[in-house]
């Protein structure tokens, strides 16, 4: 069953308009997730907000954000007063530009919604948007508030549909120059390139989402199962320390061994 939608608005392209709704692409409930308990009780143990200077916990009416401007010392916000800040752009998502789909870098990707047509009527209007990006191989740029905050949003077309991303602030991503700019900028040896292209091309097969499985996660599920039957809890695992692997003399040789090992594990 899908999602419910958490957000419905309208999707606008100059003078067409359409109604939309959004939903997250992706999801986290299937994680396992604990509640810290009281071991000697067996009951839940409750957070709250405690005062800093007294102790005293502070009810929930108390409670306000505040902007520190200085040390101990803050402008206080009501919640009406961020909710007036809210822009048009809260309801509408008005594509502003195009830009080339590979002109934007991965890194600038935040968090996927699915984003559909809300009403049998507009939705032709949503397909023609979604086809004309497809085509020209296009992504809208436009801005949406979410979470309190007017994001840059992307719009990317997907089979029958389309995809909103959030992307990031621009103070949010760091300057690769200040990891790689210090790595040697250096011609590496043609005969090593084709060993290590030939041992990615043994290594290639085909995109699977069981790559990204969760091992650490199943291991969990299957204790929670033994502890639901009764049974003794399981024998802790002997972690063994990795060596560090040795310094490598020969690449060359090492990338042969590797290749020799991979053409044999696929011959089996």
């Amino acid at each position: 069953m899908a999602p419910r939608s958490f957000w419905k608005g309208y999707l606008k392209l100059s003078l067409v308009t359409c109604p939309v709704a959004m939903a997250p692409a992706t999801s986290d409930n299937e994680k396992v997730r604990f509640h810290t308990l009281n071991r000697k009780t067996g009951n839940r143990i409750v957070s709250r907000y405690v005062d800093s200077v007294t102790g005293t916990a502070v009810d929930e009416d108390d409670e306000v954000k505040g902007y520190e401007r200085g040390e101990d010392d803050y402008v206080l916000l009501e919640d009406e007063e961020l909710d007036a800040v809210a822009l048009e752009s809260t309801r509408t998502i008005d594509i502003e530009m195009f830009v080339p789909r590979d002109g934007i870098e991965w890194i600038w990707f935040d968090t996927p919604h699915y984003l559909t047509p809300d009403d049998p009527v507009g939705e032709e209007a949503y397909c023609v948007i979604r086809d004309a990006m497809a085509a020209s191989r296009m992504v809208g740029i436009s801005r949406l508030v979410m979470y309190r905050r007017e994001r840059a949003v992307m719009l990317e077309p997907r089979d029958k549909g389309i995809v909103l991303w959030t992307l990031r602030f621009g103070d949010e991503v760091r300057d690769e120059r200040d990891y790689f700019g210090d790595i040697a900028s250096k011609s590496v040896d043609t005969k090593l390139m084709r060993l290590v292209e030939e041992l990615i091309e043994e290594r290639t097969m085909p995109w699977d989402p069981a790559m990204v499985s969760d091992p650490v996660q199943e291991k969990l599920l299957d204790i929670i199962a033994s502890k639901k039957k009764g049974r003794k809890r399981p024998a802790k695992a002997k972690v063994e320390e990795e060596e560090p692997p040795s310094n490598v003399i020969s690449i060359m040789d090492a990338l042969r061994k590797s290749l020799s090992q991979e053409k044999g594990t696929k011959k089996r």
